[in-house]
């Protein structure tokens, strides 16, 4: 006999149990972004971002994954994911994408960010501020594409869209966004660009992480020997951000920010509506 594919949806306890890591995630990663500066090593982020995640009863997912002992992806310049936690000491005006995820009960949150160190020269500065806002920029507006779209490949349309209006730039298609929930990368993949099809239905049940990640140059890349850390083939900065959203019957809400996503999603029209 042939077994069922499980379903993408989630139930609404399920969708319940998702909002305690989803907040873990975004306290751990507020807890980092606090100490960015220059001087601070990659390592000594990994940390705060651990006992932040245990302290809060959860645990670090990306410990989880086979083969990865560390609870931060700290990606930095031409660096566009998976960048491993380190000796490396952060420098005035670098570009550092941090990742992380935590698991309470079997469920899961994933979610990014990317900050300019403070300091450095200020066109560089300036160039990389532009990456990393543009790249924001167009994840806000796949969660508020999600929030009206019949299927999901509307959101991989938005997030394209959002970006080619602010310059040119690389969208990143080897990485995509992905479905979140019992393990932190499920079905359904969530694109950042345009594909044929439209999709799976946006329905309520529906638990996804979107993820842009976007060059200022070209999106070929290659993985260094370390077999995790992907960088750009041409040297070029890169930015990535990340949030985890639930679709429920009242609307959507991103569960990897404290307020669900209402302040970044108010200028685009969009109310999140906290998970039932």
């Amino acid at each position: 006999m042939r077994r069922r594919k499980p379903s993408i949806y989630k139930s609404p306890d399920e969708l319940r149990a998702m909002v305690r890591p989803g907040l873990l995630t975004a306290q751990a990663l507020d807890a980092v972004r606090a100490a960015v500066r220059a001087g601070t090593t990659t390592a000594e982020l990994d940390a705060i971002a651990e006992r932040t995640i245990r302290d809060g009863g959860g645990i670090p997912n990306f410990q989880l994954v086979p083969g990865y002992r560390h609870t931060l992806c700290v990606s930095v310049n031409d660096e566009i994911v998976h960048g491993i936690p380190g000796a490396r000491v952060l420098q005035a005006g670098d570009i550092v994408s941090v990742d992380a995820g935590a698991e309470v009960d079997g469920w899961n949150g994933d979610s990014a960010f990317t900050v300019v160190v403070p300091g450095g020269d200020p066109a560089v500065a300036a160039a990389r501020q532009k990456l990393s806002d543009t790249t924001e920029r167009a994840l806000w507006h796949g969660i508020a594409a999600l929030a009206h779209a019949e299927h999901l490949h509307e959101v991989g349309a938005a997030v394209e869209d959002a970006i080619d209006e602010t310059g040119a730039w690389g969208i990143v298609e080897d990485f995509t966004g992905h479905g979140i929930g019992r393990s932190m990368h499920e079905e359904p993949p969530v694109f950042n660009y345009r594909v044929r099809g439209a999709g799976p239905a946006v329905q309520p049940g529906l638990a996804i992480a979107i993820e842009p990640m976007v060059t200022a140059g070209t999106i070929d890349s290659s993985t260094d020997a370390d077999g995790w850390t992907v960088r750009t083939l041409d040297g070029s900065d890169a930015a990535h951000w990340e949030h985890s959203v639930a679709v429920h019957a009242d609307g959507i809400w991103v569960l990897t920010a404290a307020d669900g996503g209402a302040a970044s999603l108010a200028p685009l029209g969009v109310t999140p509506v906290p998970v039932p």
